[in-house]
């Protein structure tokens, strides 16, 4: 569970090192963001070289969170960090970068980014 001004790592190699979130999508009401959520976030470090530059605003979908999460079937899964893919746009759903790095949660991939959930190394 994430929210506002929280600060989470890239999971992939679009260059950004830390990012800043600044709006959760999905309405006015919409306060905490989870695992397969949309965010706005801002580029707070960068790698020179990277796809995105630091103070860049870019769309993101989350793929881990520290909070841990209810499936359907009871049971309940979490990871070690906060991490999200930065994305091309809404409608598209694409990762900017080539590469996934590790494991991002089964609800990424039933939200509809099925490209990010390949890429990974592994969907639990």
């Amino acid at each position: 569970m994430v929210q506002l001004r929280t600060v989470i790592t890239p999971a992939d190699n679009s260059g950004a090192k830390k990012l800043r979130i600044i709006m959760i999508h999905g309405g006015s009401k919409h306060k905490f963001g989870t695992v397969g959520d949309l965010i706005t976030a801002s580029v707070i470090e960068a790698d020179p070289k990277g796809l995105v530059k630091a103070g860049e605003m870019v769309k993101a979908v989350i793929v881990r969170v520290k909070k841990e999460v209810r499936r359907l079937d009871g049971s309940y899964i979490r990871f070690d960090d906060n991490a999200a893919v930065i994305i091309d746009g809404l409608a598209t759903k694409n990762p900017r970068g080539t590469r996934v790095f590790g494991p991002i949660a089964r609800e990424v991939k039933d939200a509809g980014f099925t490209k990010i959930a390949s890429l990974a190394p592994e969907v639990l």
